[in-house]
């Protein structure tokens, strides 16, 4: 009706997922992030977490922490678990295509009814920025959780976007493989990538992570991070305070969050 509305500006947006029992995510996920940085694409998913106190809204502030000069940018894909499942299953098993994949670049969705079945534990998706501190992600005997779980850590929204909404074609699966994903600092985009350069998809790391973990309703899953990262540029960058990082997925929407 348009009667319900109030100013942008007057509001603070929070997280869609404020709270969530687990944050996972997955590392070396997109074969243009691999190739940056001159290693094999993974044969299984690598998987990691961050704890939920790192989540912030999708114009909140990220703390620079005062033991970090190394902190980085990664826009991802999240996705949110809407239905409780262990041991679910997808074929093909979890293991990467050995094909490279052009980026950017549109691909027609292909979704196997195991597949749909694995997605149907997914309520919608969200655009996350799993922001890292380079130098403490290698140290402590090269545990990733301290370098990527610090408070703020976590950037996330602007909304839960449903796999409805997320259809592309009326003549296809809702499929979220076939977007464009960017980031940007300062206005210099830094990583200009295709969720179709995706290792695993949606559903075998679904399969994969629910034979380990019970997947519950309002998990995040972060899928991975294209190309682009500052640690991997030559010279390398690292933000600092008073940077801007914007994360967009298309479809999806935007986040903008300035480093303090």
């Amino acid at each position: 009706s348009g009667r319900h509305q109030v100013p942008r500006g007057t509001v603070r947006l929070l997280a869609p997922v404020g709270d969530p029992q687990k944050v996972i995510a997955v590392g070396l996920n997109y074969r243009d992030h691999c190739q940056e940085q001159s290693v094999s694409v993974p044969k299984e998913p690598i998987i990691f977490s961050k704890f939920p106190s790192a989540i912030i809204g999708p114009f909140d502030d990220i703390v620079h922490p005062q033991d970090s000069s190394e902190v980085d940018w990664e826009v991802e894909l999240a996705a949110v678990i809407g239905k409780e499942g262990r041991h679910i299953e997808v074929t093909p098993p979890p293991y990467p295509s050995s094909a490279p994949v052009p980026c950017p670049i549109k691909h027609v969705p292909i979704v196997t009814s195991q597949e749909s079945s694995a997605m149907d534990h997914v309520v919608g998706f969200t655009v996350a920025n799993d922001i890292s501190a380079r130098d403490w992600q290698m140290r402590n005997g090269r545990q990733w959780l301290l370098g990527k779980t610090f408070d703020t850590f976590c950037p996330l929204g602007p909304a839960l976007v449903t796999k409805a909404a997320c259809d592309m074609s009326p003549l296809s699966p809702p499929d979220v493989h076939n977007l464009r994903i960017r980031c940007s600092v300062n206005g210099q985009l830094m990583q200009d990538s295709n969720t179709g350069q995706l290792v695993f998809r949606l559903p075998t790391l679904i399969a994969w992570v629910s034979r380990f973990v019970t997947l519950v309703p309002g998990d995040i899953l972060l899928t991975g991070t294209p190309a682009g990262v500052g640690v991997f540029r030559k010279p390398p960058v690292f933000l600092k305070r008073g940077d801007e990082v914007q994360c967009e997925i298309e479809e999806l929407g935007t986040i903008c969050n300035r480093v303090v």
